[in-house]
Formats: C-alpha cells, sequence, structure tokens
C-alpha cells in the first residue's frame, strides 16, 4: 500500500528532491507550493510515476490556504502518512538595524508560522486517522544550531523550528505520532549557488564553500520515515562534509 506525503517548497530545491525520492519509493506525494507551474515541473521530472503526484497551489503563510491543502489529502486519500514541513525563505544579509520589520514579518510568517500551520493540520488528520498515527519531519537547517553572519530572522525562526519539533515530538507520543528534525548544510540547490562564489564567515572574510548532492538530503528524508513508528530519528544533521560548520567561530 502506498503511503501518503505532504511536501512543502516542492517546486525546486530540497522540496522537489525529497518529493521526487518519495515518489520513486511507493508514495503519492501532495506537492505544495506557491507556483503552479513550478509544481508542474517537479510533476513532470517524476516520469511515469508522475499520477502520483499531486500539485496543490499553497501559501504556507495563509491558514486558510493550508487548511485547504491538507482538506484535499484528507478528500483525496482519507489519510497521512507523512508531512515533510520544508518550505521556508531567507532575508537580505544585513545588519539588524537595517532589516525592515516587513521583512522580519515575511520569514517569520513562511517559515515558522507555515511550518505550524502544517503541523497543526498534519497533526489533527494523524491523530484522528485509523490506523492513527504518522510522521512529521521538520527543516531545521544547520542555522537551527549556529548562525551564519546577517541572519537574524532565518536563523530566529530555525531555532524556534526546534521548538516546535521537540513540542510535536512529546505531544505526539500518545498518538502514535513521530516527529523529527534535518539540520541541512550546503545542499546544491539554485539558492546555494552563491556559496560557490564565495561567502561571509564568522570573521567576516568572504570564502567559497563546498557542497553536497540534494540527494543526499532525499535519501536523509527517506531513511527517517523508513523507520517504523516507534522508533524516531529526532534530529539528524547532513551537510557537505568539507563545509565550514564544525569549528564555526
Amino acid at each position: 500500500m502506498k503511503k501518503i506525503a505532504v511536501v512543502t517548497g516542492a517546486g525546486g530545491g530540497i522540496g522537489r528532491a525529497v518529493a521526487l525520492k518519495l515518489l520513486a519509493n511507493n508514495y503519492v506525494v501532495y506537492l505544495a507550493g506557491r507556483t503552479l507551474e513550478k509544481l508542474e515541473e517537479t510533476k513532470e521530472l517524476a516520469g511515469n510515476i508522475s499520477s502520483d503526484a499531486i500539485a496543490h497551489v499553497t501559501d504556507v503563510a495563509s491558514s486558510s490556504s493550508v487548511a485547504s491543502l491538507f482538506a484535499a489529502v484528507k478528500a483525496g486519500h482519507g489519510r497521512l502518512d507523512l508531512l515533510f514541513n520544508n518550505a521556508g525563505i531567507g532575508a537580505p544579509p544585513v545588519l539588524v538595524d537595517e532589516l525592515s520589520p516587513e521583512q522580519w514579518d515575511q520569514v517569520v510568517a513562511t517559515n515558522l508560522n507555515g511550518s505550524f500551520y502544517c503541523a497543526r493540520e498534519a497533526f489533527s488528520l494523524m491523530r484522528h486517522q485509523e490506523p492513527m498515527g504518522g510522521r512529521i519531519v521538520n527543516n531545521g537547517s544547520i542555522s537551527a544550531n549556529v548562525p551564519r553572519p546577517f541572519s537574524s530572522p532565518y536563523t530566529s525562526t530555525k531555532h524556534a523550528i526546534t521548538g516546535l519539533t521537540k513540542s510535536l515530538s512529546l505531544d505526539g507520543r500518545r498518538f502514535n505520532i513521530a516527529c523529527g528534525q534535518i539540520d541541512i548544510g550546503n545542499a546544491a540547490t539554485d539558492m546555494t549557488e552563491v556559496m560557490q562564489q564565495g561567502v561571509p564567515q564568522a570573521n567576516l572574510e568572504v570564502k567559497a564553500e563546498p557542497v553536497m548532492s540534494v540527494d543526499n538530503v532525499a535519501s536523509a528524508v527517506l531513511y527517517m520515515d523508513s523507520l517504523t513508528l516507534d522508533a524516531n530519528v529526532q534530529f539528524m544533521t547532513v551537510m557537505a562534509t568539507t563545509m565550514p560548520y564544525i569549528g564555526r567561530g
């Protein structure tokens, strides 16, 4: 029997890679994102299994848009086995006093509020379905542990994701809902191309950083969900081996 999954931010990057990996491993995947064209591109990349990919335009910063997504999952398949809470954005790399309140609010609305809205709907579906239970995997980023320079809104929201992960993990125990977090460092996507050209380090030198194939992330998420629900990867860090993370600063 196919598992049913929701992947947010599925129109590109990490979300697209994870969605395609799940589709290749006998999942039905609801592709959530703001741009239908990009979601359809992900679906086309699935090739002869594209019928198991369902594009659903979703703005995770909107609670009503998220509710519509999960209502479609319930109506279409009656259950949910996996949520990969992935959608996220950053802000311009500036000092905190040069960041506008509107820029801060945009990052919080997508990264934190959006993750909560999706987790809330997934938790409700998983708690009330039969058999009860499921898994939520939050994309924390290595910024959930250590910041980069000029990243206060992104780093703050990713630290908050760790708190959300722990709370969901604790509250989900009696409902057979497992929640874990994957912290990703320098996966090769359009968003990380700048890292290969040079980004500020802790000492404010600008240096190029190594990246890894995004398929490593997709395989890691698949592994996390391969466990039975009586086991959980609480936190996993997947990163380019030689990136300047351990010992940063």
